[in-house]
């Protein structure tokens, strides 16, 4: 990709026409801070970005967002592509080749209609703990506690009124790929986090459908609605025609009237899914680790597990090849306010203010840290993290009088406890005897080169790859799928990508090195019986307000 973006930055003028021409493939992801848009060209280099921040609140006990703020996000993110496309090449593009949408996989969004019923909850609710439990006993299956399965069960456990209105359960990605084309679709990867997929079939698990149907009608009297196989959108792989852009939709994204309707739509995914293209790992042995907000594995599996585990999720790739997932609530958050805390003492004493310079010395601090951190140890955990057995979360440093607090230890830390709750879930696979023969990072955590790298290697005890385009991150895979649904010709997914977006891929490959190793497994230790103190804390310290915003 290197080369290839090479190409387009010294022919600005064969982009131009690209874009012209309709030739450009534009994947558009809402992530749990910021709504990213990246514009490709033929060739699959980002040539145009846009993006948007926001963030979840914490409204009734649920995390949620507005879906006013879904679409005031979305047409700022796309008015700031277009105008990044008019600054860099003088034109307004408006038409595309193809779009694909993606955003934060589970969740729940239950429609009557057109109407939504409850405030949407996202995959970082905990409330769904029951649920969650009964539905794992049920089907002898690990359904998490963020599936929209365990919420539609846990509002049906708690007599929920909507529950009998409801016509329609979809994902934020569902939701926006409907207001735009009409079509209540997911891609198959999205719709395994919503409700168990059969890698066979390709479709809803059947078996566990009616089993499902007959616990709810023997354990709820009353009429609680519809079969869920009727409330679930249709399911669609890779490469599938899914619609096109409808004048609505066209207006959703631009009210300037600029852009045309009649632009493909490929299916709808979740950020898992994308990252899996955005880093090359959808065949089977390859896996990859997106760092944001929360953090996640995903690693593609030979064959079935020899049983199911709490700390994994069994999902599919886009394509419908079957995934391990160890999924963390929390991520960078953490660490992400740490590093404003430093930009803000920076400022304050005159140096450098931007957030990029702040980050990238902190980073750098940390090579200089202790293997082991020096005895500190960090928490990261914002909200709820089911893999270390918290329902919610208190982030906070801890330490003994004779550790030693100095920037490079605090920094390393600090992306230790990014990692640290990912590895215990990383050690269950391992102990499940799944070979890995290739594991990439991707994320905006894997922007200063060599560094999170590093520690992540150490950390799951693998190499690690990162690639050119780890930084563009999910919305970039989402348009790699959007291209596949243009130019495909009938390959694999997996092929597709080994011979027209990854052959001249450059990947920059970091080997764990012993003395990282030993001290992360050390730090990871006492990490695992400080856990004890983080449970202590949920119960002494509560928050200052469970209505107001509280950034994640």
């Amino acid at each position: 990709m290197a080369q290839e973006h090479d190409v387009v930055t010294r022919r600005p003028d064969r982009v131009r026409d690209a874009i012209e021409q309709g030739r450009t493939s534009l994947g558009i992801e809402l992530g749990s801070t910021r709504i990213k848009a990246v514009l490709i060209g033929p060739e699959h280099a980002p040539i145009a970005g846009g993006g948007h921040d926001w963030e979840n609140r914490l409204v009734d006990g649920h995390w949620t967002y507005p879906l006013d703020a879904v679409w005031d996000g979305l047409r700022d993110c796309f008015a700031d592509l277009v105008a990044d496309v008019e600054r860099q090449y003088g034109i307004r593009p408006r038409t595309f080749g193809a779009i694909g949408v993606s955003a934060m996989m589970h969740g729940y969004l239950a429609f009557d209609g057109d109407e939504l019923l409850v405030p949407f909850r996202t995959w970082r609710d905990t409330t769904t703990e029951v649920a969650a439990r009964e539905l794992t006993d049920l089907f002898g299956y690990n359904i998490p506690l963020r599936w929209s399965v365990a919420h539609h069960y846990q509002a049906v456990l708690d007599a929920e009124p909507h529950v009998a209105r409801t016509t329609y359960l979809t994902t934020l990605a569902g939701y926006v790929h409907w207001r735009l084309t009409g079509r209540k679709v997911l891609g198959v990867g999205d719709a395994s986090g919503m409700f168990p997929v059969d890698p066979v079939t390709g479709r809803y698990d059947a078996g566990m459908l009616a089993k499902l149907d007959e616990f709810v009608a023997a354990r709820v009297p009353g009429d609680t609605g519809s079969r869920l196989a009727d409330l679930l959108p249709e399911i669609l792989p890779a490469g599938a025609d899914a619609g096109a852009l409808t004048p609505e939709g066209a207006a959703l994204l631009d009210p300037s009237g600029a852009l045309r309707p009649g632009v493909p739509l490929c299916p709808p995914e979740g950020d898992a899914g994308t990252g899996m293209v955005a880093t090359n790992a959808v065949e089977p042995r390859t896996g990859n680790i997106s760092a944001g907000t929360s953090i996640f594995a995903m690693v593609v599996l030979e064959g079935a597990l020899r049983g199911h585990h709490p700390e994994l999720d069994l999902v599919t790739t886009p394509a419908g090849d079957l995934v391990a997932m160890v999924h963390c609530n929390n991520g960078a958050s953490e660490l992400g306010a740490w590093a404003e805390v430093f930009r803000e003492l920076s400022a304050a004493v005159g140096g450098p203010s931007d957030a990029d310079t702040v980050f990238e010395a902190l980073f750098r601090a940390a090579l200089d840290g202790e293997p082991d951190g020096g005895g500190l140890l960090a928490y990261n955990q914002l909200s709820g993290e089911p893999i270390a057995g918290l329902a919610e979360g208190r982030p906070m440093i801890v330490r003994t009088p004779d550790s030693r607090l100095t920037l490079a230890n605090l920094a390393r830390t600090q992306i230790y406890g990014v990692f640290a709750t990912l590895s215990l879930g990383m050690r269950v696979l391992a102990d499940e005897g799944v070979e890995i023969d290739a594991m990439f990072g991707h994320g905006g955590l894997f922007r200063t080169a060599g560094v999170a790298q590093r520690m992540l290697a150490a950390a799951i005890g693998a190499p690690v790859g990162v690639g050119q385009a780890a930084g563009e991150g999910g919305a970039w895979g989402m348009a790699v799928l959007a291209a596949y649904l243009r130019s495909g010709e009938g390959r694999s997914l997996g092929d597709y990508l080994a011979a027209e977006v990854f052959a001249d891929a450059a990947v920059d490959v970091v080997t764990p090195e012993a003395e990282d190793t030993a001290g992360f497994a050390t730090y990871l230790e006492r990490y695992t019986a400080g856990l004890a103190a983080e449970r202590a804390a949920v119960e002494a310290v509560k928050p200052l307000t469970t209505t107001e915003e509280n950034a994640g």
